[in-house]
């Protein structure tokens, strides 16, 4: 049984129990992320438009930078300035079974773009969020890797434990 459908299984159960809002903060990234280190990405292909600036890899894609790891059937490289010719990454963006891992945290989503500068993760489309035994979900979660915390929107559910029950 998936993990999805475990949860929602789950929250029915316990009817009353599960809270149903609009918005929730949330701590996010146990594990302080350092946005200057090096992206390691591998994947099944890889095409590059020089005119634009852009990469675009595709097939069992994985992203690497320090202790975060993303993966996804396809991650679009935008690079700062004109053309490639400046090799920063500005952002990448991936869609199609997008995961993230920082730490004993994950999540998933139908898209993600992670924003190099700001240090910011925008995941949106049917996203679960997994933190130890915690599960929340919603239509977007925004994550600022800088400050380690996050913002789920978009009806958002999650089971809470009563006390003394972990």
């Amino acid at each position: 049984m998936s993990f999805r459908v475990a949860l929602a299984v789950l929250a029915l159960a316990l009817g009353p129990a599960v809270a149903l809002s609009q918005n929730a903060e949330i701590a996010f990234g146990a594990l302080s992320h350092d946005k200057t280190l090096p992206v390691e990405v591998t994947a099944e292909r890889l095409s590059v438009d020089q005119s634009d600036g852009t990469a675009i890899f595709t097939g069992e894609v994985l992203v690497g930078q320090g202790d975060m790891r993303l993966s996804a059937d396809e991650v679009l490289v935008v690079y700062a300035g004109e053309g490639s010719a400046s090799r920063r990454i500005a952002r990448m963006e991936a869609s199609g079974q997008v995961v993230l891992a920082l730490g004993a945290e994950a999540a998933e989503a139908d898209r993600a773009v992670y924003t190099i500068d700001s240090g910011s993760i925008v995941m949106t489309g049917n996203v679960l969020l997994t933190q130890g035994q915690s599960a929340i979900s919603g239509e977007r979660l925004v994550v600022d890797l800088d400050r380690g915390t996050g913002s789920m929107e978009g009806r958002v559910r999650t089971v809470l434990q009563p006390g003394g029950a972990q």
